[in-house]
């Protein structure tokens, strides 16, 4: 017996289909939607909004376990979904609800009433609908896209965030670092506190003469506060507290900047939301999937040698291959083992750039289409991005099939240990990943 779909389905596939473009980054249709549907967006507790290339999702995911670590009620908006689109949407601690979610997403599309619009506007504003009808203590909110034009930038934060900007998204946003950071730059408000992290030259100095024309006070990762890990604890400091902490349970040395920045945050707010306790509290209770999370279960795991580590994320730009490869490198130090990464990535993203980081630290990468998306790189064209970033590398059918050879090559060399395996690239392939392994 078929089990129906859910209603929501049937909403967000119609939504697709209500722009030309896929994309589309100005503000006037979301203006519009959210007049005709009452300005939900001003009616939202205290927001953290958060823009930046990479660590918006863990920023987001360290701030909100850190105010919850405090009892306090919060909603969360994060894109994309991982496996199901409910994920998006966070009411007070919990997932938004299908019939709930069916709701929303109708009433806005009824409001729209057939007009332009792109799916993450419309499903933006059916976030901000839900949240104005659930009490709450704080919404941490993340930018989609952008900043400046992206459909979240209809609120008035009480303290906003923009973590490293680097390249991604060209095609929307361009190569050019200063014009992307100036696009991040556009959430900055006007005598909000602002939150940057660790930036190039060019981006630093575009988002700090943005913050200054506002009159928005600036805490600047590396100047007005600091974290780094000693002797296995993380040391936070500004310029009023010095803070010993335990590690952040999401693994990497990028990670401990981005708590950094959801303590700045929370800190700076004005909320008295940065307390120590609170913080200790959420570093050690964070989640956030498919950032260097350990698989354990599932058909990958059964197909890998016995004995292997097997590791997803979802990071797919070069900062990030940059940050998993550093995390690979310092597991590496603690446990050799050798080093086998499963890749598959989108045509819009340099994958080259992304898997350059790993040349002399991965024994080989297999490389896959990613199965269902049409934008996903074909096996064969990301080899020859794997070849060109100076790795060895060969193609697989699938992510199974890549790891059957795997486990081959280390069934043929029994004096090594068993291997650590990295899945990475995309985090569509993460999403199937998990919607079968997880």
């Amino acid at each position: 017996m078929s089990v129906a779909a859910p209603a929501s389905d049937a909403i967000l596939e119609r939504l697709l289909s209500l722009h030309p473009k896929r994309i589309d980054l100005v503000l006037d249709r979301i203006v519009r939607l959210l007049d005709a549907l009452g300005n939900p967006e001003r009616h939202l507790p205290p927001i953290v909004h958060v823009a930046g290339t990479n660590g918006k999702g863990s920023v987001c995911a360290f701030s909100r376990a850190m105010l919850e670590a405090q009892g306090l009620r919060v909603h969360v908006y994060i894109s994309p979904h991982l496996v199901r689109f409910h994920e998006r949407i966070r009411l007070a601690g919990q997932l938004i609800g299908e019939e709930e979610l069916a709701s929303v997403l109708d009433e806005c599309e009824r409001a729209n009433a057939g007009q332009p619009i792109t799916f993450f506007e419309i499903t933006t504003a059916a976030a901000l609908l839900a949240f104005s009808r659930h009490p709450a203590d704080a919404l941490v909110l993340e930018v989609g896209l952008g900043g400046r034009l992206d459909a979240t930038n209809v609120v008035k934060p009480a303290v906003s965030v923009v973590t490293p900007v680097g390249l991604d998204h060209q095609e929307f946003l361009g190569d050019d670092i200063a014009g992307i950071a100036a696009e991040k730059a556009g959430i900055i408000k006007p005598r909000i506190p602002v939150i940057v992290g660790a930036q190039e030259d060019r981006a630093r100095d575009i988002i700090l003469r943005t913050a200054d024309s506002l009159s928005a006070p600036v805490h600047l990762f590396g100047q007005d506060f600091f974290s780094h890990e000693e002797r296995g604890r993380m040391v936070y400091q500004d310029h009023d507290v010095l803070l010993d902490l335990p590690m952040p349970k999401l693994l990497g040395a990028h990670q401990i900047e981005n708590a950094a920045l959801a303590i700045a945050a929370l800190r700076n707010a004005g909320r008295n939301w940065g307390r120590d306790r609170a913080v200790e509290d959420g570093l050690r209770c964070v989640e956030w999937p498919a950032r260097l999370q350990r698989l354990t279960r599932g058909t990958l795991v059964e197909l890998a040698p016995k004995g292997a580590e097997i590791w997803l994320d979802g990071g797919h730009n070069p900062h990030a291959g940059h940050a998993i490869a550093h995390a690979m490198a310092d597991f590496e130090e603690r446990a050799p083992k050798p080093l086998y990464l499963a890749c598959g990535m989108l045509k819009t993203k340099d994958a080259a750039g992304y898997l350059a980081p790993f040349r002399g630290l991965v024994r080989h990468v297999m490389t896959v289409a990613i199965p269902g998306e049409e934008a996903s790189l074909g096996a064969g064209s990301l080899y020859d991005a794997a070849r060109q970033a100076g790795l060895d590398a060969s193609p697989a059918e699938d992510l199974e099939d890549a790891m059957m050879q795997i486990t081959a090559w280390s069934h043929a060399d029994k004096a090594e240990p068993p291997p650590r395996i990295l899945i990475g690239g995309s985090l569509y392939l993460a999403g199937q990943v998990l919607r079968e392994n997880g």
